[in-house]
Order: C-alpha cells, then structure tokens, then sequence
C-alpha cells in the first residue's frame, strides 16, 4: 500500500526510485509511460546503478512492453532534478528521494515492494516471483494514476 500524502496539485512528472534501477523502478516506468507517456513525463533511478534484469525484460515483454533498451542510472546521472512525485520502490531508495527533496517542492511516497530476486528456485518459480512484482506495482499504478474516462 503506497505511503505519503498525495498532494491534491496535479501531477506532470513521476521519478521512480530503487535500490539498483533494474528491476522494479525500470518496471514502473515502462507501465506507467505505457499507459500515460503523453500526459507525463515518467524516469526511473536506482541509489546504485545496477545491470539490467533479463527476467525483468521478459515479464515486461509478457505485457507487450519493451525494455530491452533500459540502461540502470542512479540518482547521481539524473539531468533533470525536478519532479512533482518520486515514488520509492525499495526502503533505501526512501531514505535517498527523501533527501533529495528536502529543498523541492516535490511529493515522495513509498510504495512497498518486494525485491522479486529474493526468490529462489526453477527458472519458472523465479520468473513467477517477477510476475507477482509487475502486477502488483501495475496494480499500484493503475490506482494511483487512474485513466480519464473516455467520452462517447
């Protein structure tokens, strides 16, 4: 469940947070350009950059979205600082959004999820493991940034 008080001004740009960029935040960006990349402007960072993630690539592509071009950065290669919302994937990256906001006017919440990496097993237990990530951050995301209704 997201944590942080949404601020009621609307919201242009989202910066993802994580512990290494290659997993969840990269996830959260692909979803929600997915399905606002003309509304908002939406990057992800990680505390360290890490290596890109083949199974995060391939439950991503289960979904028809491509992340094979994702490259992790980390908050120190941001360009543009100045975000209306980061949302924090991983306690870490909590801890980092918050002191990079602390002399913005910027939103930060915190959205618990698990490190699907933790997992252990078959190559399809694993994969599993990265499933239940995307739906639930998908999940976080269709109820955090909700679609406008469609005129008819």
């Amino acid at each position: 469940m997201p944590t942080g008080k949404p601020s009621s001004l609307p919201v242009t740009s989202v910066l993802f947070a994580c512990t290494h960029n290659s997993i969840r935040s990269p996830m959260a960006e692909a979803m929600l350009k997915h399905l606002h990349g003309r509304r908002l402007y939406v990057d992800s960072v990680g505390v360290r950059s890490g290596e890109r993630d083949p199974f995060m690539v391939e439950v991503l592509a289960e979904l028809g979205l491509d992340a094979g071009r994702h490259r992790p950065k980390s908050f120190d290669d941001l360009n543009d600082g100045s975000f209306d919302l980061v949302i924090s994937l991983s306690p870490e990256a909590q801890h980092r959004a918050v002191e990079m906001t602390r002399t913005m006017a910027c939103d930060v919440e915190f959205w618990r999820v698990q490190d699907p990496t933790v997992v252990e097993g078959t190559r399809e237990q694993r994969l599993e493991a990265y499933r239940d990530v995307r739906d639930r951050i998908r999940g976080m995301i269709v109820n955090r940034f909700p679609l406008a209704p469609t005129s008819v």
